[in-house]
């Protein structure tokens, strides 16, 4: 089902760059997919948790695509620096969502 051995999380990889901020909406989407598919044997608290993670998805969807071409195109006018703070706000909303999802799984648990 997912990438877990003995019930451990993966990581979220880190965005270090366009591709792996790629990744990290890649595994986050992985994620919520399978999150998705156990919530119909969830808890109330569970589908609480998951409609408030759903809404940082969006927000995340909203300005995620975004936020990586700043990134991109900042490494190209601006240099590192600018770089590393659309990075670093990409990897603050990946971050949250993914101690959500954690949250969550261990709910449905």
């Amino acid at each position: 089902m997912s990438e877990e051995t003995n019930g451990a999380t993966p990581e979220t990889p880190e965005p270090a760059s366009e591709e792996s901020s790629e990744s990290v909406i890649d595994f986050l989407k992985r994620q919520r997919d399978e999150l998705k598919l156990q919530m119909h044997l969830g808890s109330q608290e569970a589908k609480e948790q998951w409609d408030r993670l759903e809404e940082k998805w969006r927000e995340l969807g909203d300005w995620g695509e975004p936020l990586t071409s700043a990134a991109k195109e900042a490494a190209e006018t601006a240099g590192d620096q600018a770089k590393k703070v659309t990075g670093a706000a990409l990897d603050l909303a990946a971050r949250e969502i993914r101690s959500g999802y954690e949250k969550l799984r261990k709910l449905l648990e």
